[in-house]
């Protein structure tokens, strides 16, 4: 029975991440997917943001990794020939009211160690954007987009060049602790196979809940319920007006930032994402969804074309909390968690996960070294 050093489940953002960084020194590792291509799911279907991590709790596993993976990654990209572009992002106050939660944004970014938001009146945000109607507003510097899709093909080219191995349209189906690491059982192009590996990594996102359920041992209490939630996007036919990205305050008690404007490198301008929690996977974007689209983006850009909204495409998160629940924070689960030793699971890596992807490979090393 073949045997590896490190088996990663998942090739998302996370689990090439992870397998960039451990790969090589004589390693023998398998990073399974089991879909036809890599970031199938959640890591290519998002907004292609480099966060600056100024929206999460002080603390938290989102805010720290946030603003160690936004660096990492900006680096990255600059030394792999990623595309990718520092272009700013302009977080608005359409109406005076909205003033206050503009502030505290500003408070709680400095609070996570973020001190570069630039305050703006109306009139400096009309000369940067004059298309947004606002009377207060932040810019954040060093917010970027990249292009995730060559991201993911240069962390799979790393592991690569350093031998680990990816083996598409493979499913894992049951891990099960062993004398010599971890009996692994599934599928691979529809053919049954065991492998023993020292160690396991499950980056496998929307499924990460599901397989590690079957695990003899895992506690049940260790694996926190799995919420869907979808988030559509329209793009926007036409030359964009923008400049920078432009988000308007987050909507008070939900779960999501609000629907902002995002530009692509090519320039492509593109509206969202919403919030909308799901039953069972859904990537369909319905049309009717264009009128509370335009009414939403019209508050900061009243000269929109609503028939130029073109339904787009859309992503389903791996949240943690439910409607009406404060947002939950990334787990990065250890043995020191959960007592079953080789074993990191990683669970409700939602936004800023992209940002963070190559600051969470560092933490999962670190864990698996101690």
């Amino acid at each position: 029975m073949e045997h590896l050093d490190t088996l990663i489940i998942g090739a998302g953002a996370l689990g090439l991440a992870c397998a960039a960084r451990l790969a090589g020194h004589g390693r023998s590792l398998l990073i399974a997917e089991a879909e036809n291509r890599i970031g199938s799911h959640t890591s290519s279907r998002n907004s292609e943001v480099i966060h600056a991590g100024l929206y999460y709790p002080p603390g938290s596993l989102k805010a720290e990794l946030c603003l160690e993976g936004r660096e990492r990654l900006y680096a990255w990209c600059a030394r792999h020939g990623v595309g990718h572009r520092r272009i700013g992002k302009l977080l608005v106050a359409v109406h005076e009211d909205e003033c206050a939660r503009l502030e505290g944004l500003q408070a709680n970014a400095a609070a996570c160690g973020l001190h570069e938001l630039q305050p703006l009146d109306r009139d400096q945000l009309r000369r940067l954007e004059p298309e947004v109607k606002a009377v207060a507003g932040l810019l954040s510097p060093h917010t970027g987009i990249l292009d995730s899709h060559a991201y993911l093909q240069s962390l799979l080219a790393a592991t690569e060049r350093q031998g680990g191995q990816l083996a598409l349209a493979t499913r894992i189906e049951r891990l099960e602790p062993h004398p010599d690491g971890w009996l692994v059982s599934g599928t691979s192009a529809g053919e049954p196979f065991q492998i023993l590996a020292d160690e396991v990594i499950n980056a496998a996102g929307l499924d990460a809940q599901a397989l590690a359920a079957r695990i003899p041992g895992l506690p049940a209490a260790a694996v926190p319920r799995l919420h869907l939630c979808q988030g559509r996007y329209f793009s926007y036919s036409g030359r964009s007006p923008f400049q920078h990205l432009i988000y308007p305050m987050p909507e008070a008690n939900t779960a999501g930032l609000g629907i902002h404007a995002t530009l692509d490198l090519g320039g492509q301008l593109r509206f969202g994402p919403d919030v909308h929690y799901l039953e069972r996977l859904d990537y369909s974007v319905d049309k009717a969804l264009r009128a509370p689209f335009a009414a939403a983006i019209r508050r900061y850009w009243p000269g929109l074309d609503a028939d130029r909204l073109v339904p787009a495409y859309s992503g389903v998160r791996p949240k943690l909390s439910g409607p009406g629940e404060p947002p939950a924070d990334f787990v990065i689960q250890a043995p020191a968690q959960h007592g079953l030793v080789g074993l990191i699971n990683l669970f409700g890596i939602e936004s800023p996960g992209l940002t963070a992807s190559l600051a969470i490979a560092e933490r999962v090393a670190a864990a698996l070294r101690q």
